[in-house]
């Protein structure tokens, strides 16, 4: 895949964006006004002050005072109490782990943590990149529009630039996707290093857990095209399984000695603690099945865009409904454009799948695997929140950014430079996300002098 020195440069620039931004929005948001960052920042603390690793008990969690932080906009006479937050402690603990090295460089200060985040976000940016050239690599406008969209969506943004394990989550999935690719393209791709990745994820966050399940997905892929036995297939498998378990095990291990045997995951454990939070149940039987379903299609897609602190500020009660509107026709664009275009791949003329539709496949899978854990979330509580999909982000843009361009090569073919505008009117959301955090968020979640 020959790279340009035009595509270098637009790359160069996008990730330079992501710094530029989302520094700014590490600076400039309020202390604690991005979701559950008290949370992870006591877990980084007990760490520190107390060892590895803490366990969730009773009074980690108390939603009438989280209440009155998030109405209060954490005014700083309501910070006695801050260090009692910690309903996080049930999560693995890579990612705790390494930030707490920077909390004890800079004496737990609180930017500085951000942009721990920041940096493994720049990965994640970086790599969407990475990934998509392998899907399309014919098509580096596409690649570098998805790249834009993954570094400039506003929610998205928000997030990288807190303290929370989400960045080295989506780090991780990135990383395994690229192998996934890079191994169903026929690369040396040593199986050992699968079994690392995994291994890793399985120690920073339960929502990438999924990618077990594109291991194996992978794995067969590749065996179906090649005249191997079924030996060959289940001594790869072990060996990604086994290197997999080894790593992940030890933690697993660890929460059955704390929260007892079967609670491996400890979300039984966390589940008792944060019992009070709204439940589905109570709703549909408030409003009914309808409205209930229309809430949460409704304000999933919002905050899946932009709606910033605790779910406080919703963009279309600040700036009006255009902004919503715009990423709908964005949305529907992509959505409408990607099934086009997937309605007309075929098969090579062998017969055999190609490794690019293998590949499309495994982005999929993660995608739909994602889109039913965020279903899962809800069968209990109310979890109405679109950053809950940032684990699929990357397979998301790829598929939004595709079909967008599917239709701009059909409306604007003459234009053969036209395929340059998809990426530099991404990269423009950079101008909206400065806008957002001047206008709506350091104004917004501020507590009042």
């Amino acid at each position: 895949m020959p790279v340009s020195p035009l595509q270098k440069r637009l790359f160069l620039t996008i990730l330079l964006g992501y710094w530029i931004a989302c520094a700014l929005y590490a600076i400039y948001t309020p202390a604690w006004q991005t979701p559950d960052e008290p949370a992870h920042y006591n877990y980084i603390r007990q760490l520190v002050e107390a060892g590895c690793c803490p366990r969730i008990e009773e009074g980690d969690w108390s939603s009438e005072y989280l209440a009155q932080l998030t109405s209060g906009r954490f005014a700083p006479e309501l910070l006695g109490e801050l260090e009692s937050i910690q309903y996080e402690d049930h999560h693995p603990p890579l990612y705790y782990l390494l930030a707490s090295l920077v909390y004890r460089l800079t004496n737990g200060d609180l930017i500085l943590l951000r942009f721990f985040s920041l940096a493994l976000g720049a990965g994640v940016v970086a790599l969407s990149y990475l990934i998509s050239r392998r899907l399309l690599p014919d098509q580096p406008h596409v690649a570098l529009g998805v790249m834009a969209l993954v570094a400039f969506l506003p929610q998205h943004l928000h997030m990288m630039s807190a303290v929370n394990n989400d960045a080295l989550a989506e780090l991780l999935v990135g990383l395994v996707l690229l192998w996934l690719l890079r191994y169903l393209d026929g690369d040396h791709a040593p199986i050992w290093q699968l079994g690392l990745l995994i291994g890793l994820a399985l120690l920073t966050k339960l929502t990438i857990y999924f990618l077990a399940l594109l291991a194996p997905l992978a794995i067969w892929l590749r065996w179906r095209r090649r005249d191997e036995g079924a030996i060959a297939l289940l001594r790869t498998l072990a060996a990604y399984a086994g290197i997999a378990l080894l790593i992940g095990g030890v933690w697993w291990l660890r929460n059955i000695s704390v929260y007892g045997f079967p609670d491996m995951l400890g979300l039984a454990a966390h589940d008792r603690v944060v019992a009070d939070q709204p439940r589905r149940a109570d709703y549909i039987d408030e409003h009914g099945g309808g409205v209930y379903l229309a809430q949460m299609l409704g304000t999933t897609f919002r905050s899946f865009w932009g709606q910033f602190g605790w779910m406080a500020l919703p963009l279309d009660q600040v700036l009006g409904g255009w902004i919503y509107r715009g990423f709908g026709l964005l949305t529907l664009a992509g959505v409408s454009g990607a099934l086009l275009a997937m309605a007309k791949r075929g098969s090579a003329g062998d017969g055999r799948p190609r490794p690019s539709a293998d590949g499309w496949l495994i982005m999929l899978a993660a995608l739909l695997i994602v889109l039913l854990q965020f279903g899962y979330y809800n069968l209990e509580f109310q979890q109405w929140q679109g950053r809950y999909l940032f684990p699929a982000l990357t397979p998301i843009a790829c598929l939004l950014v595709n079909g967008a361009d599917w239709w701009r090569e059909r409306l604007l073919s003459r234009w053969g430079a036209a395929r340059w505008l998809m990426p530099l009117a991404l990269s423009g959301i950079f101008v909206l996300d400065l806008y957002l955090l001047a206008r709506v968020i350091a104004p917004g979640l501020s507590y009042p002098l």
